[in-house]
């Protein structure tokens, strides 16, 4: 169903971390951007093939990888480094302190979701109060968990 451009989906981009300092570290002990998508459906949802972006231009900027399912009111994060060759999940674009829009997008690169946001220099998220459903807000991260 086509809303605005944007189809429906049980898949949102629920926070957003342009400056992430010292609030939580990767795999690798490091610390990034990154990027966090909640699942409101209670059944699992295959993303593998899907896309993120920071480009409306370029929709394919990172393919999302083969076994990355968000189980049912779930949460995955991916870090916006641009460092693809560290292990888990990473983006090939890192956040802009600026401000700019994230997109979720389907294979057929058709507009799941999209975010935009403005400038920011603090260590705070970019979060949808209540998760999945709500308006953005700036405050407190709650990296892989309710904003709520």
């Amino acid at each position: 169903m086509l809303k605005d451009n944007i189809i429906e989906s049980s898949v949102v981009i629920n926070e957003v971390m342009p400056v992430n300092t010292s609030y939580i570290a990767n795999q690798n002990g490091e610390y990034g951007d990154w990027i966090e998508l909640y699942n409101n459906s209670s059944l699992s949802f295959d993303i593998s093939g899907y896309y993120l972006s920071d480009s409306k231009k370029h929709l394919s900027k990172l393919k999302i990888p083969k076994v990355a399912t968000i189980s049912g009111k779930g949460f995955l994060v991916l870090w916006a480094g641009k460092d693809t060759l560290q292990a888990g999940l990473h983006s090939n674009f890192k956040l802009s302190l600026a401000g700019e829009k994230v997109c979720f997008v389907t294979p057929d690169f058709l507009i799941i979701d999209k975010v935009e946001y403005p400038a920011q220099t603090i260590q705070l998220s970019y979060s949808r109060n209540p998760s999945a459903t709500g308006s953005f807000i700036w405050q407190s991260p709650t990296f892989n968990s309710s904003n709520n």
